[in-house]
C-alpha cells in the first residue's frame, strides 16, 4: 500500500507543482527568506538511522532549495544550519555536524550559482571550520546569483551584542564618549552592524518540522516577517512544501505593523 502511495505521488505531485507554478503570482513574491532546517535528528529516529545520516539527508535538501528559490526569483535567503545552542552538543554528535556541514557548504561553492555569506559567532567555531566558511565564501565572492547567508554558530541574541560591541569599538576609535552616543544611537546605528548588514530583511521565514517559534533566528530582522510553519522534517521539505509557502506569502496582506 505504501509504495502504490508513493507512485501516486510520483506521477501526480510534478503536475501539480508545474500548475502551482503557472498560477503563482508575478508580484508580492518574497525577496528575502528565511529558512530554519529543523528536524534532522527527529527524521533520523523515526527512520531507524543515526543522528549523522539524518544531518547528511538535510545538507543534501540545500541545493534543491535554493534551486527552487531561484525558480521564483528570490535574492537573498538566510539558512540556519547551527545555533550557537547547538555548539553545546556532545561532542560525539558535533563533530560530525560541522564536517558535514563544511562538505555542505564547500559542494554549494563548487557550484558556483550561488554567493555564500557566513554569518555568526565565527570566532565560537573549530577554527578548521571557520576558515572553510571563510573559504566559501572568498570562493564565490564574485558569483552573480542568489545571496545565501550560511548561518552557523548563530544566535540572534549574541547577534544583536556583537552588533552593538562593534558598533562601541567604532564610535570609540572616533574619539566618541559612551555619553555622546547615547545621545545620538538609534536602531540604523545597530542595523549597520549586524551579520546582515546592507541586507533587505527577510520577507518570510520558513521553519520545518512542525515547531512554531522563533528560537533566536533573526530576531532583529524578522520584526515584519511573515512566517511559515510547516510540519515535515527538513529532510522530508520537498518543492511542493515549498511552493505552498510561497504561494501562502504572496496571498497575505502585509500590514508593517500599522
Amino acid at each position: 500500500m505504501a509504495d502504490w502511495k508513493s507512485g501516486i505521488r510520483r506521477v501526480l505531485y510534478p503536475a501539480y507543482e508545474r500548475r502551482m507554478l503557472r498560477r503563482m503570482p508575478t508580484e508580492n513574491l518574497p525577496k528575502h527568506i528565511g529558512v530554519m532546517l529543523d528536524g534532522n535528528r527527529r527524521w533520523a529516529k523515526a527512520v531507524g538511522a543515526d543522528t549523522a545520516h539524518g544531518h547528511r539527508a538535510g545538507a543534501a535538501n540545500i541545493e534543491p532549495l535554493l534551486g527552487w528559490c531561484e525558480e521564483v526569483g528570490i535574492e537573498h535567503v538566510t539558512l540556519w544550519l547551527l545555533s550557537t545552542d547547538n555548539l553545546n552538543r556532545p561532542a560525539a554528535e558535533l563533530t560530525p555536524l560541522l564536517g558535514i556541514i563544511e562538505e555542505a557548504v564547500a559542494s554549494l561553492a563548487d557550484e558556483q550559482r550561488w554567493r555564500l555569506h557566513p554569518v555568526g559567532a565565527l570566532d565560537l567555531l573549530p577554527q578548521a571550520t571557520a576558515e572553510k566558511l571563510k573559504a566559501a565564501a572568498e570562493a564565490t565572492r564574485d558569483v552573480d546569483g542568489i545571496l545565501v547567508n550560511i548561518a552557523v554558530g548563530y544566535g540572534g541574541r549574541r547577534e544583536i551584542a556583537d552588533a552593538v560591541r562593534s558598533l562601541l569599538q567604532e564610535q570609540a576609535s572616533k574619539g566618541m564618549t559612551l555619553e555622546e552616543l547615547a545621545e545620538v544611537i538609534d536602531v540604523e546605528h545597530i542595523a549597520d552592524h549586524l551579520y546582515t548588514r546592507g541586507q533587505p530583511d527577510p520577507d518570510l521565514v520558513i521553519r520545518t518540522s512542525g515547531e512554531q517559534r522563533l528560537g533566536g533566528f533573526l530576531l532583529w530582522q524578522s520584526t515584519h516577517s511573515e512566517f511559515y510553519f510547516c510540519e515535515a522534517y527538513w529532510p522530508d521539505f520537498r518543492r511542493v512544501d515549498f511552493l505552498r509557502a510561497i504561494r501562502a506569502y504572496a496571498q497575505r496582506e502585509r500590514r508593517f505593523g500599522s
